[in-house]
């Protein structure tokens, strides 16, 4: 099952998503001391790496989105001089980064699905798609970084809080036929409000450890 005619939802949405996880990015290229193309290549991947994925291993209709045009890569420029000017301040400020990165994570997981699903993909793949979208840059900036990704270990919810978005975005449009943006904000409020949850209440995911074998007589 797929949603009929073209992908429209405003590209603001993706456009806010690119400029947050920029962000995000951009203030791990300036921890480590990376120089200016540093900063831009993990700003970069962080921003648009979900997307990236999602058209070109996934949807395969052309070029991938974001090379459309010039507004991701001036989004992600701008997200750089946010992050340099005032990541001083971002770095004491640890919840609103925090809120920068739920508030994208909903925006790119009601994109992803939405181009999903406008792109013939099944209503289960779109699910998936729309998690790869949102936590994918994530995972491209911690392997750039030569981190373990952070997505892989035990944690407060994300992966989680952007799959019951994605989840959400799906039952609202195709169930109960709500407009795009309608459905859009509600799908983006509620996976912000699982998040900050998650974060406040210090939700967390389990590690799964295998039982050891048993000893032989």
């Amino acid at each position: 099952m797929a949603l009929e005619g073209p992908f429209s939802l405003p590209v603001s949405f993706d456009l806010a998503a690119t400029f947050l996880f920029g962000i995000t990015g951009a203030l791990v290229a300036l921890e480590r001391g990376y120089d200016v193309v540093g900063l831009f290549a993990i700003a970069f991947v962080t921003g648009v790496g979900g997307g990236l994925i999602r058209d070109g291993v996934f949807i395969q209709e052309g070029p991938p989105f974001v090379t459309s045009g010039s507004g991701y890569i001036l989004v992600v420029l701008a997200s750089c001089l946010a992050a340099f000017l005032f990541h001083r301040r971002l770095k004491r400020l640890h919840r609103t980064v925090a809120i920068l990165e739920a508030l994208g994570l909903g925006a790119y997981a009601v994109v992803g699905v939405d181009k999903s699903l406008a792109g013939g993909l099944s209503v289960a793949a779109a699910i998936l798609v729309g998690t790869i979208n949102a936590v994918g840059g994530g995972v491209l900036r911690d392997v750039l970084t030569r981190e373990e990704p952070l997505l892989f270990k035990p944690g407060q919810f994300q992966a989680l809080a952007a799959l019951a978005g994605c989840s959400a975005f799906t039952l609202l449009r195709l169930q109960f036929d709500l407009e795009h943006a309608t459905a859009a904000y509600l799908t983006i409020a509620l996976t912000f409000v699982l998040r900050i949850l998650a974060i406040r209440y210090n939700w967390k995911t389990e590690a799964l450890k295998a039982e050891p074998p048993e000893d032989e007589d």
